[in-house]
């Protein structure tokens, strides 16, 4: 994210004290967003608030609580002082699905004091949501404390929602199916953004901004009828990780979840708002303008773009992978596990090169490689287990960059209490410094730090194309999952599991639909000069042939400088259309039903004409893959009747004349 650009700062800040608040109010600017708060006096902890979106309550009043050993939050609180402030304000990013994203929101500053504790709480009112977070100021002496976190959403009906799987030791809930059920049936250990349809022309999400150094939150059925109560991970006990998923199989401590030294700021607790699947989509920008700015005085190392897996582990399999990603306009190659030997085990080192012979019988020279790689301009990211990566970290990182490593993607990381989270932040901020580009799997899911680290390009948290998933997968995870930000779902094309997935022509649509400044292509595919590696650890592996279609893989972005949800039906139908620079890439997902879709380009500049190529899914190509390519003249005021098959799909790159 390069410079802060700021436009209007209206510094109206107002302090209000010497008269009694019951409660207090906040709209955004636009005054589609409001939140009411207002102390608890005698019965309860912490305070209550309430939500409304066009003037509507979505979120009845709702309890928030704070439970520490060292201050007592128990005693009725007061508000003592009201302090008001507005923002008006954009910033611009290389790394986003936006270049220019909007930062507008109105705040109030609430300071609360019973006879027992201090307590502020920040509001605050986008257009596109709600935030609070709160502030325990240093007090009685206290210098450090140790707390649990519990917030109950209320909600007038049993509202639908869209639910990861129950928390349970060896259950993946990140990467896990989504379940579509009342909110009074929610499990365990929910994942967050969770959606909620509280009707056709209002979607709620609630999610969380700013987690570098706290336990994770997530939500469970609540405490009253109609109520979603959100709690904080506990500190992982002694754990076993499964050596096939990586999930991690241990019990989480009970009492104080997180320990900070005063005073402190809280993550963000937020309530996403929009009239639709696509609008929550097209604004989630507001995870990250609930972070800090860049950290980084230079971004110009960091640099998003395509990648293809090199899973020979030989020198002349990333000769081969780094040739041909150079004449296909990709970016990076990447050494998968194995590299170093056994990445299960602990006494695996990422220190050398030394290759698991289930994996690769080699040779391979990492530097030979890295050397190569940058005579022609590709980078080289190195995959590390987070076994080697928390006990070998300061000692590869400088040596990764002595190599000529451009990145790591962490595997296997620990999630969701205080320690796992805020070694893993750390860990992205030292890999910054080493000018290393960073990629977390597994159960990671962000939460808008890579605003501040944009050397963070893309995270998994999502159940990607490796694990087969079907189209209708994936256009519930579009919907949920990617409310957070970038998604590596690791993009399959020859292998054998696309036809179980949907098609062809969906694949090209899933580089447009699924925002990733890192986007693997091809994964379980080989480049063509590659040596054959038949050994099952890797899926059925292909060549990759020259389908005229790749030409699409071949020029699509992976950041943009526009995004808009054209057609957005979560988990039925999904058209995106981006731009970069002057061009526009279509992606079309469609699931389980045939369908007949309108398709208008209103987008496009009025009076502009342009040149566009469609590629379909078509039974009569005669290529391997059946990708039809079809090439069409279009303006602002065409419209397109396009029949799409289930489980089908289309991609469109359209260029200025």
């Amino acid at each position: 994210m390069r410079l802060f650009v700021l436009i209007v700062f209206l510094a109206c800040v107002q302090i209000l004290t010497g008269k009694v608040h019951k409660k207090v109010s906040l709209s955004s600017p636009n005054e589609i967003n409001e939140i009411y708060m207002m102390p608890f006096n005698d019965e309860g902890l912490g305070f209550q608030f309430q939500i409304k979106y066009k003037g509507e309550v979505i979120i009845s009043p709702s309890q928030f609580s704070i439970v520490s050993p060292e201050l007592d939050f128990s005693k009725p609180f007061k508000i003592m002082a009201v302090e008001k402030s507005s923002e008006d304000n954009y910033w611009t990013s290389s790394f986003s699905e936006r270049c220019t994203i909007p930062n507008k929101y109105n705040e109030l500053k609430v300071y609360l004091e019973s006879v027992s504790a201090k307590l502020n709480v920040i509001l605050r009112a986008y257009n596109e949501g709600i935030a609070f977070a709160y502030e325990i100021p240093e007090q009685g002496g206290v210098r450090e404390i140790g707390l649990d976190e519990k917030i109950n959403y209320t909600f007038e009906e049993d509202y639908p929602v869209w639910s990861t799987p129950e928390r349970a030791p060896g259950v993946l809930t990140a990467q896990g199916e989504y379940k579509k059920i009342p909110l009074s049936q929610l499990k365990k250990g929910c994942e967050r953004p969770l959606l909620i349809e509280m009707g056709s022309h209002v979607k709620v999400a609630l999610a969380e901004a700013a987690l570098v150094d706290y336990a994770r939150l997530s939500f469970n059925r609540g405490e009253s009828e109609y109520s979603i109560l959100s709690t904080l991970d506990g500190k992982m006990l002694d754990h076993k990780q499964d050596t096939i998923t990586g999930a991690i199989l241990a019990e989480r401590s009970e009492g104080s979840k997180v320990h900070k030294k005063l005073p402190f700021q809280s993550p963000w607790r937020v309530i996403m708002t929009g009239d639709s699947y696509g609008k929550l989509l097209e604004q989630n920008y507001i995870i990250q303008n609930l972070n800090s700015p860049s950290a980084l005085a230079d971004e110009s190392w960091i640099v998003p773009g395509k990648v293809l897996r090199e899973t020979t582990l030989t020198t002349q399999g990333a000769y081969a992978a780094i040739d041909f990603v150079a004449s296909h306009h990709m970016q990076y190659i990447m050494f998968d596990a194995g590299w170093y030997g056994d990445e299960m085990k602990n006494e695996s080192d990422a220190t050398t090169v030394t290759l698991d012979p289930k994996r690769s019988k080699g040779p391979l020279d990492m530097e030979a490689v890295t050397a190569y790689a940058k005579n022609k301009d590709i980078g080289v990211i190195l995959y590390v287990n987070r076994r080697a990566l928390e006990k070998q970290l300061d000692d590869i990182l400088p040596l990764f960059k002595k190599w000529g490593v451009a990145g790591i993607k962490f595997g296997f990381v620990r999630v969701g209490d205080q320690d796992a989270t805020a070694w893993l932040h750390e860990a992205i901020k030292k890999a910054a410094q080493y000018q290393l580009i960073v990629d977390v799997h597994d159960e990671y899911r962000p939460t808008g730090v890579s605003r501040t680290y944009p050397n963070l390009l893309t995270q998994e948290g999502i159940a990607g194309d490796e694990t087969t998933v079907s189209n209708e997968h994936t256009l519930i995870s579009m919907f949920t999952r990617l409310l957070a930000g970038a998604a590596d779902n690791t993009v399959c094309y020859y292998n054998k599991r696309v036809e179980k997935m949907g098609s062809h022509a969906s694949q090209l649509a899933k580089t447009v639909c699924i925002f990733s400044p890192l986007q693997f292509l091809y994964w379980y595919d080989k480049a063509p000069a590659a040596p054959v590696k038949n050994d099952g650890l890797w899926g059925d592996t292909r060549t990759i042939g020259n389908e005229p279609e790749l030409a699409f893989f071949n020029s699509v972005p992976t950041t943009w400088d526009e995004t808009k949800v054209i057609v957005g039906e979560i988990g039925k139908i999904a058209v995106i259309a981006r731009r970069k620079g002057k061009d526009w890439y279509m992606g079309g997902i469609n699931g389980n039903q045939e369908r007949a879709l309108s398709l208008d380009f209103s987008f496009l500049e009025d009076g502009t004409s342009y040149s566009a190529k469609l590629y379909t899914d078509d039974e009569k190509a005669v290529t391997r893959t059946q990708v039809a390519i079809k090439e069409l003249e279009l303006q602002s005021i065409d419209s397109m009747e396009l029949e799409i098959k289930a489980n089908s799909g289309f991609a469109m790159h359209i260029v200025e004349k």
